[in-house]
């Protein structure tokens, strides 16, 4: 079993010999629900790709724990990055398909409002959701043993999606109809590719015009037809393995 995961603001100033306290929900997670005690393996990342690897050297109440630092450790930037726009699902399950694609490996998500997305995040509720997405990444990226976490952005347009497509080095939407299959496209070694993930009742017309006319063309997953909040998780496995991230 690896070192469980906890989050910490900052290690900036972090050496190996040195000590780290966990406190807060993060101590109380680790001493009251793991019941971590002395001796034990943790590794505290700041989610931004760095982690103090060490032992539990002291456990304090039920919300608080001293670490004992052996060892920091950098993971490199990923090349090619991944991003997911997803459209947004119904219910639960936009959640589900965050938690599932940090867990493959992701390295961002854009909640994307399309055409025909039954789920529209206005006022309140958009405040709400998007919090819960980037909750959900985060204990994702602390389940999967990440030291990076991915990214959750605001929701873009699908003009402002258009933009992030034309910018990328490999730019797709998944698309049932697609005639080509991305198990066989052609992909960059470094820079970025961005993905789009449609709605439950399909990409509409016009969002496909318009994101061609960025660069993005449609691609095939394979002969089954997967929902919304599973297209991704499939695409970016696909992905990490045909880069070599998953080598």
């Amino acid at each position: 079993m690896t070192a469980p995961v906890f989050l910490i603001d900052s290690l900036a100033d972090v050496r190996a010999g040195g000590t780290l306290t966990l406190d807060g929900p993060e101590g109380r997670h680790a001493v009251s629900v793991r019941r971590l005690r002395t001796g034990e393996e943790v590794v505290l990342t700041d989610g931004r790709g760095t982690g103090a690897h060490g032992t539990v050297a002291a456990v304090e109440g039920k919300d608080r724990l001293t670490v004992a630092v052996t060892a920091l450790r950098t993971e490199d930037p990923p090349r090619p990055t991944i991003t997911v726009v997803q459209a947004l699902p119904k219910g639960d399950r936009g959640e589900l398909a965050v938690e599932t694609m940090t867990e493959t490996g992701v390295d961002a998500i854009v909640p994307w409002p399309a055409a025909r997305c039954v789920t529209q995040w206005k006022g309140e509720r958009a405040a709400k959701a998007l919090s819960k997405w980037r909750a959900t990444a985060r204990e994702a990226g602390k389940q999967s043993r990440r030291l990076t976490f991915p990214q959750v952005a605001d929701p873009l347009t699908t003009k402002q999606v258009a933009a992030l497509l034309a910018d990328a080095d490999f730019a797709a939407v998944l698309h049932e109809e697609g005639s080509s299959p991305l198990a066989t496209a052609e992909l960059p070694a470094q820079g970025s590719i961005v993905l789009v993930v449609g709605p439950e009742g399909g990409v509409s017309p016009e969002e496909l015009a318009t994101f061609a006319e960025a660069g993005a063309r449609p691609y095939r997953l394979g002969t089954t037809v997967l929902r919304t909040s599973t297209a991704g998780t499939a695409a970016t496995a696909l992905l990490l393995g045909r880069t070599g991230r998953w080598s």
